[in-house]
């Protein structure tokens, strides 16, 4: 797609500037006069400002909870106003509403010590589509980085504890000197047509009314081709003929590409997998037209910020070329 980079959390806008990783003294001065961004518990800290503006909330090491964690500052690059930094501040004890892991996005604020009112921490999935192209990277790389850092803590090698190098980048192995680096899970997400009409489906715990395209990890040997094939097959019984890759999404919860494809289905008939998923149909270009204008009681439609209601959107409006 030509506006394949117009996609949350995927402009590529952020200079990751890798060359300075190895710097750990010329990171030390960085990080001095670095904006900071706070993640607690996967969620950046935000700030709801004048008229509901939603933006990060950085700060920098003369805060006090900054400066005692310093020593596990992650580089994240740079930006037009200079170097960036993210910090895992889990280990703050919140006052007030705790998250519920029941709910399928947490809406609870936790307000974050020295800082104004309107800052707090906030889920990510809440308020991607809010935030500028350039801080939905920002938070996505922040998310996913330190995340990766919580639960690969220890070797996988020999299961000794590992520690982070590379500014954040890499975890080494001191008993075996196995260098760990951060994964990435890749996704097929499908926008499978047949016609006039696309194919989508919901799962069992997903909020009433929700439905979105198909998706599924992929597997060791597979091409993105033979991935969007199978799984359209495993959850539905469609086969699906051409394949065509459309557009991908970082989507960092905790750590997924997203890729975004586009099949011609060579059936129609559905068998779903109750496994994976409660519910699947076709749905006609107009029917969908009236899902996202809001004029359909059962149906709500993708998620604003995902490949999902990027895909659907566009190929509403036929652009997906």
């Amino acid at each position: 797609m030509k506006i394949a980079e117009q996609v949350t959390f995927g402009t590529g806008l952020l200079d990751r500037a890798a060359e300075l990783r190895p710097d750990s003294v010329g990171l030390s001065n960085l990080a001095a006069r670095a904006r900071i961004l706070p993640v607690w518990r996967g969620k950046p800290l935000i700030d709801r400002g004048a008229g509901h503006q939603v933006a990060l909330a950085f700060l920098t090491l003369h805060h006090d909870e900054m400066n005692t964690r310093q020593d596990r500052l992650v580089f994240l690059g740079r930006d037009g106003s200079g170097p960036l930094f993210a910090v895992d501040v889990s280990d703050w004890t919140a006052e007030g509403q705790a998250p519920d892991p029941d709910v399928f996005i947490d809406q609870t604020w936790q307000h974050f010590p020295g800082t104004p009112d309107t800052q707090g921490f906030a889920e990510l999935r809440g308020v991607m589509a809010q935030l500028t192209p350039l801080e939905a990277e920002i938070a996505a790389t922040a998310r996913s980085i330190l995340e990766w850092h919580r639960i690969h803590g220890f070797c996988a090698n020999c299961g000794a504890e590992s520690v982070p190098s590379q500014a954040g980048w890499q975890r080494d192995c001191p008993a075996c000197a196995r260098p760990h680096f951060p994964r990435t899970d890749p996704v097929v997400i499908m926008l499978i047509t047949h016609g006039n009409a696309v194919l989508i489906g919901r799962n069992a715990l997903w909020p009433d009314g929700m439905f979105s395209l198909l998706a599924g990890f992929m597997e060791p040997g597979e091409t993105v081709e033979a991935a969007t094939r199978r799984e359209v097959f495993e959850e539905t019984g469609v086969h699906v003929g051409a394949v065509r890759y459309l557009a991908s999404q970082p989507w960092p919860f905790p750590s997924s590409l997203m890729i975004g494809t586009h099949g011609l289905a060579t059936t129609t008939d559905i068998t779903i997998d109750p496994n994976e998923l409660e519910h699947a149909l076709w749905v006609t270009r107009e029917e969908m037209l009236d899902v996202f204008a809001g004029q359909n009681p059962d149906m709500l439609p993708a998620r604003k910020g995902s490949i999902a209601h990027f895909l659907l959107s566009n190929w509403l409006a036929d652009r997906l070329d």
